[in-house]
């Protein structure tokens, strides 16, 4: 993939460009501010767009607002940020944006997990979401209503799935059958009053529509 990389930390940057070429991806561009990110993208033409929230000059959410307005001027643009915290209101927004598809919002912490990052990547590349499930965590703590209803375990399947997970993956994270996965997401579904077809990506896309609501 042709990947523009936006990063204010040249030292992180360099070590993404390396991890990603070593990968067979290619890096046609890097950026250290947010409006070196809008031009990149303009220029290049990429096939995703990675970047981090905060960038010069405020080092607060530069890099998540030109995610936006990236994602405006192109909807099929697919935008994977990276962070170090949860920035609520534009991870929202960032959700909301060409209905979700093609995003993801990962914690910097999952570079360390090469696997997962590469994962993530290709996922959010061919019009995935992929979530962190802190951001999930996050965004289950500001709703009000019928989510006290889910049992611990439902929420772990809800948190689970917002990642992207297939039944598979999710049943191997909690060590059940993927029966026992689709009973559970089946009573979530019912419970949050959800009916969607039984496409991944339709379903982290409910459940997100559901949790920012």
């Amino acid at each position: 993939m042709r990947i523009v990389l936006a990063e204010d930390s040249v030292l992180l940057r360099e070590g993404l460009v390396g991890l990603l070429e070593r990968i067979g991806h290619q890096v046609v561009a890097g950026a250290g501010t947010a409006d070196e990110l809008i031009a990149a993208a303009a220029e290049h033409g990429p096939d995703i767009v990675v970047t981090d929230v905060r960038m010069p000059p405020g080092f607060s959410d530069e890099g998540l607002r030109a995610a936006l307005e990236l994602r405006a001027k192109q909807p099929g643009l697919p935008v994977l940020v990276l962070s170090q915290y949860v920035q609520r209101t534009y991870a929202e927004d960032l959700l909301d944006s060409a209905d979700g598809r093609g995003v993801g919002y990962l914690l910097k912490e999952r570079i360390g997990h090469v696997e997962e990052f590469v994962d993530a990547l290709a996922r959010v590349a061919a019009g995935d979401t992929v979530v962190d499930p802190e951001v999930v965590r996050q965004l289950i703590r500001h709703r009000r209503d019928p989510l006290p209803r889910l049992t611990a375990r439902e929420l772990e399947v809800l948190a689970l799935m917002a990642e992207g997970k297939s039944n598979a993956s999710v049943a191997a994270s909690l060590s059940v059958s993927e029966g026992t996965v689709s009973k559970h997401f089946g009573s979530i579904l019912g419970k949050l009053d959800l009916s969607v077809d039984d496409t991944t990506n339709r379903r982290v896309l409910a459940v997100l529509a559901y949790l920012r609501g």
